[in-house]
């Protein structure tokens, strides 16, 4: 008789459990960037004439924003924990059923630089043409005082935003969808425009451009089986962008 713990999940139970974790983790934020997009579009001025601020302070006294900062930073991750321990359930190791894992470090390190190069240098062009078309609201991507912890939270905010995105969007949510027997196409499609979905508070040249980023990072995934070049490669893209527009001149970046 079959153990009721070793008992196979049913793709209902597997489907709810998907919708679960999105709905705790960036599915959310899909939908809040959904009502943010339709805010600033609506708006006095139109969409170009909004601003969309990552990493934003959040109390005026700095030892207090410091603990929000990191509190905020550990608590985006719980999504992550809960999917590796829903994962787990599975045989074998969920580390390395995700290729979350130090396995191949030197390997993953070169996939990851690539593929920041691939995505980062056509992504700056994009966004380029998005702001030059007012597809895009004014993108503040640091919006931390001067102090001696920013850089370091801002590398930690990055961390936290590749190994979220990545590991839910990417890892779980393609593994999740293929158990459940969907199209490969299927997959790929609804990986990826969630991607987008969840930037679209900055502008439809985000979502674009993320969306492609995901049909990328998908292929990548689905090829070699490890999620930890992608968590490499978006560190990198995101360190760029934060510790880049909070230490370099703020005019280098009016087109933005």
């Amino acid at each position: 008789m079959t153990d009721e713990l070793t008992r196979p999940v049913s793709r209902r139970v597997l489907g709810t459990e998907t919708l679960l974790v999105l709905g705790l983790s960036l599915g959310q934020s899909a939908v809040y960037a959904t009502v943010s997009i339709i805010a600033k579009l609506t708006a006095d001025g139109g969409l170009s004439r909004q601003t969309a601020a990552l990493n934003t302070s959040v109390s005026p006294r700095p030892w207090l924003d410091l603990t929000y900062q990191l509190l905020g930073i550990v608590f985006a991750l719980l999504p992550v924990l809960l999917a590796v321990h829903l994962l787990g359930r599975d045989p074998g190791d969920a580390g390395r059923t995700l290729g979350l894992d130090a396995r191949q470090p030197g390997r993953d390190l070169a996939r990851g630089a690539g593929l920041a190069a691939l995505i980062g240098l056509p992504g700056l062009a994009l966004f380029w043409a998005a702001a030059q078309l007012g597809l895009n609201a004014r993108v503040v991507p640091a919006a931390l005082p001067e102090l001696w912890w920013t850089v370091p939270v801002l590398v930690l905010a990055a961390v936290q935003n590749a190994i979220l995105e990545e590991v839910i969007v990417v890892g779980y949510l393609v593994t999740r969808l293929r158990q459940l027997r969907w199209r490969l196409a299927a997959v790929i499609v609804t990986s990826a425009l969630l991607r987008g979905s969840y930037h679209l508070y900055q502008g439809f040249g985000a979502f674009v451009g993320n969306a492609v980023m995901g049909v990328v990072f998908s292929l990548f995934y689905l090829r070699t089986r490890r999620v930890m070049p992608l968590v490499i490669a978006h560190t990198l893209l995101d360190i760029v962008a934060f510790v880049g527009y909070s230490l370099l001149p703020k005019e280098w970046f009016d087109w933005l």
